[in-house]
């Protein structure tokens, strides 16, 4: 892990220098073609003569610089360590888990050949860094900055179970030590140092080199599960070279003595920490399966879609009817929105008939067992009926909970509800629900968690009571001990960042932060727009991903609009009115590339934003009693 850390003094020919010694050491004459690395005098062959190579750590370097009379050894560490198994080396093994041996083995360095691969594999890392900054463009968005100059906080990844690494995410932590490239050196190979996480943000971790103590002046974020990220001892098992910063080069005569210090007792990652992030971004899902998604046009019903893409988990459906392929729908892989090849069927759910008579050449169903189970539910006693109230969020409008009723009840729990005051004749924007859905509340709901209730269109006996709304409709509301009342330990916190998918536009994923937590509810703002494009989602909602998430599986991440687009929507929200489309893409959101050019027409409801927020994780007056 070590390689190369021992050190020489000013004079090589003294043997007078400690290797617990930490004092400055005197600059090297400019003159001569060398390196300092880690008080350790060497250079890359260059063709010239008088180069010499260590018999110790097989570093090479100028003849002139090695130490004793025979400049058999780069530095008198390699000299001594030739001959003793001193007890550095000993903590040295255990740092690299390996059992104490002899020392030319534990420190012993790979030979030249695998130095001179290092550049060729330098230059091909940046060539393939560039593809990929060209093919995610952020339009110069930084994460890092943004939470910088904000101090705010992002929503650890344990938030996110279905995202990568969110059930396996360990101890990873303030203080945790990695191998990171040294991008303050001079080298023309890729080099690497030691740096400790100074802040966790998502995926995101502020960086900074050991070494530079309380100096911030080289900080850098990156996402930890990049491949450029190692655990400590990854260089010494590669045979990569560690070299300190150029700015501390200078600040100690001993590194290895200095990190060693520094390291011993401190935490890296596992050893297989990339093995863990590759196999967390495997995906069942291939291309050409073929599964049953809701129609965006028809809310009711559900149609054939063939997955075109997979990109971080996300599924790009496009209907089977499309022969342009331009008729598409994203969701996740465990949303509650797509279904195996049957589904609607064996539920009573209506389906559409798909135009295309055969299977295309390819084309496969997905298996049953890749999609999203819900729980069972026992609907033989007291279950729900047609015509039971209740409130739900509005499919259309995501930002409003809603008067909603029970207009037909299916096979295994599943239940197809009606926002009042707005439905089609046809019963065409009926929306399906599964009773154990955290998207369905019980009467009373909003009123005892201080959120407004969206009143059905037209009413207007107000303010609303649900007492008065029951009697005059001749209904019942659904009891309450049939909806979920579930909260799990989520771990969010009002004011946390995220990165969040704009369900009525399920394409984009949006800069976004949590602005109010009803139990296991959350209030999705999307950074830079007005409060009415806020979004109710669920805790657990697939939809939602760690700061980073973007990055790591190379989707396009909307950063939060500009002063000019919130102007605009600001003026233009003020002069028209929005409505509710038959698509399932209500209030669009302008992406970072184009402007909002219509807002449609409608009702617009103010959320009350208290300060009883509920953020326990406990369900304690969940409920409020139903009046009789």
């Amino acid at each position: 892990m070590f390689d190369g850390y021992d050190s020489c003094s000013e004079d090589t020919s003294s043997s007078s220098s400690s290797d617990e010694s930490e004092d400055e050491v005197a600059p090297l004459p400019s003159s001569l073609p060398i390196i300092k690395n880690n008080g350790q005098v060497y250079t890359y062959p260059d063709g010239k003569s008088g180069m010499a190579t260590c018999e110790m750590c097989g570093m090479v370097g100028v003849r002139d610089a090695f130490y004793s009379k025979t400049k058999r050894f780069c530095s008198v560490s390699c000299s001594r360590s030739y001959s003793s198994n001193s007890k550095k080396a000993s903590i040295l093994a255990r740092l690299q888990g390996k059992p104490p041996t002899k020392k030319s083995k534990v420190l012993q360095k790979q030979p030249l050949v695998a130095k001179l691969a290092a550049y060729a594999q330098y230059q091909a890392t940046l060539q393939n860094q560039a593809k990929t900054k060209a093919a995610v463009p952020v339009e110069g968005f930084s994460w890092g900055n943004y939470i910088n100059s904000n101090s705010f906080t992002a929503a650890p990844v344990t938030c996110f179970k279905h995202a990568p690494m969110g059930t396996c995410w360990g101890d990873i932590a303030e203080g945790v030590r990695v191998e990171v490239p040294n991008t303050d050196c001079s080298l023309p190979t890729k080099v690497f140092w030691i740096a400790g996480i100074v802040k966790l943000a998502g995926y995101n971790v502020l960086l900074r080199y050991e070494g530079f103590e309380n100096d911030s002046s080289l900080d850098f974020w990156c996402n930890i599960c990049g491949s450029d990220i190692h655990p400590v001892g990854w260089c010494a098992t590669s045979g990569k070279p560690l070299v300190p910063p150029r700015t501390i080069q200078h600040k100690y005569t001993n590194w290895k003595a200095f990190l060693v210090k520094r390291l011993t007792g401190a935490k890296t990652l596992p050893p297989d920490f990339s093995q863990k992030v590759s196999e967390s971004m495997q995906y069942p899902f291939k291309t050409s399966m073929r599964v049953e998604v809701v129609d965006k046009t028809h809310l009711c019903r559900t149609r054939v879609a063939v997955v075109e893409s997979v990109v971080g988990g996300r599924l790009r459906l496009v209907y089977e009817e499309s022969e342009d392929k331009t008729d598409d729908f994203w969701c996740h892989m465990y949303s509650p929105l797509i279904h195996h090849i049957g589904w609607s069927r064996s539920i009573g759910h209506r389906f559409k008939r798909s135009d295309v008579t055969k299977k295309q050449d390819g084309h496969c169903d997905a298996p049953p067992h890749l999609f999203m189970k819900v729980k069972e539910v026992d609907a033989a006693g007291e279950w729900f009926k047609e015509g039971m109230k209740l409130e739900a969020i509005d499919p259309l409008n995501l930002s409003a909970i809603c008067v909603a009723t029970v207009r037909k009840v299916l096979a295994d729990g599943y239940l197809m509800i009606g926002i009042d005051g707005s439905e089609a004749a046809d019963g065409s924007d009926w929306f399906c629900y599964h009773a154990t859905s955290p998207s369905i509340f019980p009467v009373g709901f909003c009123e005892i968690n201080m959120i407004e209730l969206t009143p059905p269109r037209g009413y207007a006996k107000l303010p609303f009571k649900w007492f008065d709304y029951l009697r005059e409709t001749d209904s019942i509301a659904a009891p309450v001990k049939l909806f979920n009342k579930e909260v799990p330990n989520h771990g969010f916190h009002v004011g946390m960042k995220l990165e969040a998918v704009d369900l009525m536009e399920p394409r984009l994923v949006c800069v976004a932060t949590v602005t109010r937590i009803i139990h296991r509810l959350l209030r999705i703002h999307f950074d830079g727009w007005e409060d009415e494009y806020d979004q109710w989602v669920d805790c657990e909602s697939p939809d939602l991903y760690p700061v980073g998430w973007c990055q790591l599986t190379g989707y396009q991440l909307q950063p939060p609009a500009p002063q000019s687009s919130r102007d605009s929507q600001s003026s233009s929200s003020k002069q028209k009115k929005k409505a509710k489309s038959q698509q399932y893409k209500g209030q669009k959101k302008m992406t970072s590339l184009q402007l909002k050019e219509e807002l449609l027409d409608g009702e617009e409801y103010s959320f009350l934003q208290g300060t009883s927020d509920q953020e326990s994780n406990g369900s304690a007056s969940y409920y409020i009693k139903q009046e009789p």
